[in-house]
């Protein structure tokens, strides 16, 4: 009698067991109606739902998030600028600037024989001819007797008429006063002799040679003329 208590105890089933193996019948068949309602949702919202997909993750991304423990990639490492090596040239020193030289300008040589005189002058007497004037066409200059070279004078000494020796104390007494008058100059016209050391006197350009034969006391040299008529 107890064995037979024992077995109809063992037989009967019992409620849990019974409500689990139904709900586990139930699930696959809810999975599959919830996938085909997505999939009908799906197909009639393509429109809106394609573009979330394009913008969703790709399958690597969501991996790599999911394990943690998946290795990353080493972080490419910035590479190091380059400085660009700029040679520096040593400074030469700079040259001297040029000192500017002024051009030479030509020198006017005077003539040896070119002399410049001025003194006080009289009249020449019986005593030593130092600076004195003889006569229209010479006169005495520092004790040398200078002959005027171009202008031929009347004689006082050896005038033959009366016109020529006042023509020649005229002359005389001009020579006086241009002599006097300031410094001069003394070009020479040739060797000198006996009669006397030939220039040709002037002050400021103009010879007096010249002057006496413009103001009629004097000839020019080679000129035909006579004191006398």
């Amino acid at each position: 009698m107890a064995k037979t208590a024992t077995r109809g105890r063992s037989r009967k089933p019992s409620g849990r067991g019974r409500g689990a193996s139904r709900g586990s019948g139930i699930m696959p068949w809810a999975v599959i109606g919830l996938l085909a309602v997505g999939g009908i949702a799906t197909y009639d919202n393509w429109k809106s739902v394609k573009p979330m997909l394009a913008k969703a993750p790709d399958a690597s991304t969501i991996t790599a998030a999911i394990r943690p423990d998946a290795p990353k990639a080493p972080a490419a490492k910035p590479e190091p600028k380059q400085m660009a090596m700029t040679t520096v040239q040593p400074q030469r020193p700079l040259p001297p600037a040029a000192i500017p030289v002024p051009a030479a300008q030509p020198v006017k040589a005077s003539p040896a024989d070119v002399l410049s005189g001025s003194a006080t002058f009289g009249y020449c007497g019986q005593g030593e001819h130092v600076n004195c004037v003889g006569d229209g066409g010479v006169f005495w200059y520092k004790g040398e007797k200078i002959v005027v070279a171009d202008a031929v004078l009347p004689d006082v000494s050896a005038a033959r008429c009366e016109n020529e020796r006042r023509l020649g104390f005229a002359a005389k007494s001009r020579l006086f006063k241009l002599l006097n008058a300031g410094p001069f100059a003394m070009n020479a016209a040739g060797k000198g002799a006996n009669g006397g050391a030939p220039r040709v006197i002037s002050r400021d350009g103009r010879s007096f040679g010249a002057q006496l034969t413009t103001e009629g006391l004097a000839r020019k040299p080679g000129a035909n003329g006579a004191w006398c008529a």
